[in-house]
């Protein structure tokens, strides 16, 4: 086989592909026209939604505090290429 045939080969077989592509899109779109459409419920933009009082901080301790900060310690050094114990803890807060 000459090179040339190979090109054209390939360039036809790319290009029937796209057309079929496209034309199955066409399809698709006229398919789903037929459909009457469901109307939504307009969507509230975030500036328009009630806002959320402040958390409350309560009196319950955490029970595993500890524990929770041995894991963020752990994946902050991870994170950091370092070692745990090269990591000091000063405040630990619930958001």
């Amino acid at each position: 086989m000459s090179p040339a045939f190979v090109c054209i080969v390939g360039i036809v077989t790319v290009f029937s592909g796209l057309v079929a592509i496209i034309i199955l899109c066409k399809l698709m779109s006229a398919i789903c026209s037929l459909f009457p459409e469901k109307k939504a419920e307009p969507a509230i933009s975030p500036a328009q939604q009630p806002r959320k009082s402040a958390p409350v901080a309560s009196s319950e301790t955490i029970a595993n505090k500890q524990e929770i900060i041995a894991g963020v310690c752990a994946v902050i050094a991870e994170e950091l290429g370092t070692e745990v114990s090269n990591i000091r803890v000063v405040s630990f807060k619930k958001a």
